[in-house]
């Protein structure tokens, strides 16, 4: 089916984009002019379908109450919101180009599938086209006043998320031009401070995250003994380190790398957290 779909689209000459940049960096605020830069038709946005300023499909991540929430409509977990982007995806005529943001590759990729589109065959990294001093006051902005960009002009924004809309900010395409020139470009965004961003981050707790790895790994294989388990977080994701022993026989290739897929496929289902990395050390083959 992947294979079908990269078909279709490569005989429609669609071309998918990725912007990639940790959360609160300042993707959503530079969307726009990167699409302007490639000539890009649509844009892929915390759960949102946009084309020519306006929200085609989809419903806004920064609607939800909760983190966790927020992070599962941005990678479309529900089906009905991903078959809904899907379909209009396909409706559309005489796009070329399309847009994906995130926080990372994986997730970018992650959001190219489960939305039918081939992988982003040209991903740009936030650090290459905002100066370290810009990535800086974004996040400053973000975690201090917890204000969040939506790449849609004000009116998109008042209208089908008034609760959450803050302010509006216009962007000029060229600096050096003036807003009474003719030939300037200006951009609007919508300012908005979620629900989520005023109680703070929610995440999920590591007896919680242990737990679940320990009943994914005896779900696998009941034979095989967790001996220690460690869990580090960072922007980017959780990341698992496993110490475990298994029984004698086993096929330690395949069978290890199974393992860590289904504990990484399990984990994202159920909890919509993204797994950088699942890291399985093997301390003992036993009889």
């Amino acid at each position: 089916m992947n294979l079908l779909n990269d078909l279709v689209w490569w005989v429609k000459g669609v071309t998918v984009f990725a912007l990639v940049g940790e959360s609160g960096t300042g993707k959503s605020f530079r969307a726009k002019l990167l699409a302007q830069k490639y000539g890009i038709d649509i844009i892929i946005d915390d759960g949102l379908l946009i084309q020519d300023d306006k929200i085609i499909a989809g419903h806004s991540a920064k609607k939800e109450k909760t983190f966790l929430a927020a992070v599962k409509v941005a990678l479309f977990d529900d089906k009905p919101h991903r078959d809904e982007i899907a379909k209009a995806l396909q409706k559309m005529k005489n796009i070329k180009k399309i847009l994906i943001l995130g926080t990372s590759e994986k997730m970018v990729n992650k959001i190219a599938l489960r939305l039918q589109l081939p992988a982003p065959s040209k991903i740009i990294h936030i650090e290459e086209i905002a100066t370290q001093d810009e990535i800086d006051k974004a996040i400053r902005t973000r975690r201090i006043e917890g204000k969040h960009v939506i790449p849609v002009p004000a009116i998109e924004i008042k209208r089908n998320y008034p609760q959450i809309f803050y302010n509006t900010v216009k962007v000029f395409l060229n600096r050096k031009n003036k807003p009474n020139k003719p030939n300037s470009k200006i951009f609007e965004k919508s300012v908005v401070r979620p629900e989520f961003s005023k109680k703070g981050r929610i995440s999920i707790s590591e007896a919680a995250l242990s737990q679940m790895v320990m009943h994914c790994v005896n779900e696998f294989d009941n034979q095989i003994r967790v001996k220690k388990l460690q869990i580090k977080t960072d922007a980017q994701g959780y990341r698992f380190l496993i110490t475990i022993d298994v029984p004698f026989g086993t096929q330690l290739t395949g069978k290890i790398h199974s393992l860590q897929q289904y504990i990484i496929d399990n984990v994202e289902k159920f909890t919509g957290i993204l797994i950088e990395e699942v890291s399985i050390i093997i301390d003992k083959i036993t009889q």
